[in-house]
């Protein structure tokens, strides 16, 4: 869905899966300074919404997904996921019920997949699903934020802000009250300054939640049964993951960003071209940082091996123990 706000002065449109919203408005550090001094908001309202709604939906959905929610009160907000059986990540959800409804939103063009999935578990649970993404609009205010929240908005609060669930209605007059808008670019740069994963951009096919940290964040090790719990727990008990999510300082003399998808391998003196043991996921320019991005690599990569991003030497800082 195309935003509204692309009509704001100096919005770029971004590309990709991230298409509809703005990349920038006209000075990416300006934004990513604004946002993590607290004001500001991003204009997420290209991600898909999604809610379940009925007297059983927290007790239906502890079925389903990663995440211990049959208790979870209102107005907490938490993520989960689910898995296929074989533990591989198939959706990552961000939720907060408000008392009535759960709230969801997942990545672009997710929401129909996952309603399937969804309808298919429903059986005689009494519970309603639906897909509200051409209805309300996902909006972030970064932490520190003191802007208004209209009244009656569903917000999932974070430790990384808010995220409203707005009448897509209401997105271009509540922007205006918002403060200066900052494109995903901005967003970006802090997720991966916070090595928080993307579906879809830390996951491919056979990524399990251990390999990226979501142990504990999104995964209960402690709730019932749920599709692909074998193996998480026999990866928690007896095994190790393959791979593991790594955050790299990247050469700040190089003038273009190694894009996802760009072998990592050892600077190996043996070999000129190196060992390949990973890629990079997501790469941005961090307002303080450089040039930074998150990769995976082999978990028995050496936490201070000297790695190069393609033709990129890059020093990796640990996110997931090895």
């Amino acid at each position: 869905m195309k935003s509204p706000l692309l009509t704001l002065p100096g919005a770029v449109p971004a590309e990709g899966v991230d298409e509809g919203v703005a990349a920038h408005y006209g000075d990416l550090f300006r934004e990513q300074r604004a946002l993590a001094g607290g004001t500001g908001f991003v204009d997420l309202s290209h991600r898909g919404v999604v809610t379940v709604s009925g007297p059983e939906r927290l007790s239906w959905l502890h079925l389903l997904l990663t995440q211990h929610v049959s208790d979870l009160p209102p107005h907490q907000a938490t993520e989960a996921l689910i898995l296929s059986a074989n533990g591989h990540i198939e959706h990552a959800l961000y939720l907060v019920d408000d008392g009535e409804t759960v709230w969801v939103h997942v990545e672009p063009g997710t929401q129909e997949a996952l309603l399937a999935y969804l309808e298919s578990m429903k059986f005689f649970y009494r519970v309603e699903t639906a897909d509200r993404t051409a209805d309300f609009a996902v909006v972030h205010l970064p932490a520190g934020s003191i802007t208004e929240v209209p009244e009656g908005v569903a917000v999932r609060e974070t430790p990384y802000g808010r995220d409203l669930f707005l009448p897509r209605a209401d997105l271009e007059s509540y922007a205006g009250k918002a403060g200066p808008p900052a494109g995903i670019l901005a967003h970006e740069a802090l997720r991966v300054e916070q090595h928080r994963p993307r579906l879809g951009f830390e996951t491919d096919h056979r990524t399990i939640p251990h390999e990226l940290g979501w142990i504990g964040g999104a995964v209960h090790l402690q709730k019932g049964c749920y599709r692909g719990q074998e193996t998480v727990a026999r990866v928690q008990n007896l095994g190790k993951p393959p791979r593991r999510l790594v955050f790299l300082h990247l050469d700040g003399s190089e003038v273009h960003l190694p894009p996802a998808g760009t072998d990592l391998r050892i600077a190996d003196e043996g070999s000129p071209d190196g060992r390949r043991i990973g890629f990079v996921t997501t790469s941005v320019r961090h307002h303080e940082l450089g040039p930074v991005a998150l990769a995976l690599v082999k978990r028995n990569t050496p936490v201070d091996a000297r790695l190069l991003a393609g033709d990129t030497a890059a020093a990796q800082e640990t996110v997931v123990e090895p």
